[in-house]
């Protein structure tokens, strides 16, 4: 049994989304984030698994992982008959890396700033002046970002793949973060968060 420990709309949502898209059976358990009681991420049961005290964190049969695109990638490995990541040839998969590895090092990194400035950071170890130019680093992602799609339905290819579950929720964390999204992205991510295991995901997030 696949076990999941996320929280809300955290990066383990995009696990959790992967596998409800991939239709294994899993257990998903929610633990808040920061609590140092059992059943948050700082009490030492859950640092045994994941030292950093973050979500996620994925058990499979010994296996601990903790960082969301290894398990998004881990999940659709289990699941080939889905088509979660590109298996048909090298150059579709190099693609698929090539964006997945974009997102998370570009695309979401001015995200995840702006949101340790705000919220997560001590708040002596805030500083106000990061936003300004984390909004500039950011729209310059999305100038990369619109050429990577190029007008497609999809991130890569022409069908759905777990690299359509990262940028979907970075973009609802760029609306979420009231950074501009362009109107033709907020539509891609609407779009695909009407799909059923994202609403199945979305269900699950909130308990």
């Amino acid at each position: 049994m696949i076990t999941l420990y996320g929280s809300g709309q955290a990066r383990s949502f995009r696990a959790l989304w992967a596998l409800e898209e991939s239709g294994l059976l899993f257990e998903y358990n929610h633990v808040r984030i920061g609590h140092p009681d059992e059943g948050g991420t700082r009490h030492s049961s859950y640092l045994e698994m994941n030292s950093q005290g973050k979500v996620p964190t994925l058990v499979h049969e010994g296996l601990v992982l903790t960082e969301s695109a290894a398990i998004v990638n881990y999940v659709a490995a289990l699941a080939p008959e889905k088509q979660l990541i590109p298996n048909a040839n090298l150059v579709d998969r190099a693609k698929y890396d090539e964006f997945c590895f974009f997102i998370l090092s570009d695309l979401e990194q001015p995200l995840w700033t702006t949101g340790k400035h705000r919220f997560v950071l001590p708040e002596e170890r805030r500083v106000d002046a990061v936003f300004a130019t984390a909004e500039w680093e950011f729209k310059r992602s999305l100038k990369a970002l619109e050429h990577y799609m190029e007008g497609n339905e999809y991130a890569v290819g022409n069908r759905f793949s777990c690299a359509d579950i990262l940028l979907a929720q970075t973009i609802n964390w760029a609306e979420r973060f009231e950074f501009d999204m362009p109107s033709q992205f907020i539509a891609y991510r609407d779009r695909l968060y009407q799909r059923d295991a994202c609403r199945r995901a979305q269900e699950k997030a909130k308990q």
